[in-house]
């Protein structure tokens, strides 16, 4: 039983993770493609052409779901703080 308890707190702590960060990172791996293609078709091999593109779209996308996302992990954080008895009496 105990190990379950530890388990859902670590799956959702994992999806909270990968829910937050999803956005940012999808951006940047649809910019990093597309500069990709654009590099190659081109003939361009400059790693600044891909790396400043995409740094400046994930702080676009970071600055616009900043709002989002501090909701998303201050709802996480409330729940972990609300059920901290609870899942102390279950781990006893």
């Amino acid at each position: 039983m105990n190990e379950l308890i530890i388990v859902q707190i670590a799956r959702e702590a994992l999806k909270t993770a990968i829910y937050v960060a999803g956005p940012a990172l999808i951006v940047s791996m649809v910019v990093g493609l597309s500069i990709s293609v654009f590099q190659v078709v081109t003939s361009l091999q400059d790693q600044t052409v891909a790396f400043v593109p995409k740094v400046i779209a994930v702080m676009v996308v970071v600055v616009i779901s900043f709002p989002w996302m501090v909701r998303i992990l201050v709802q996480f954080t409330t729940k972990m703080f609300t059920e901290f008895n609870v899942v102390v009496r279950q781990l006893s």
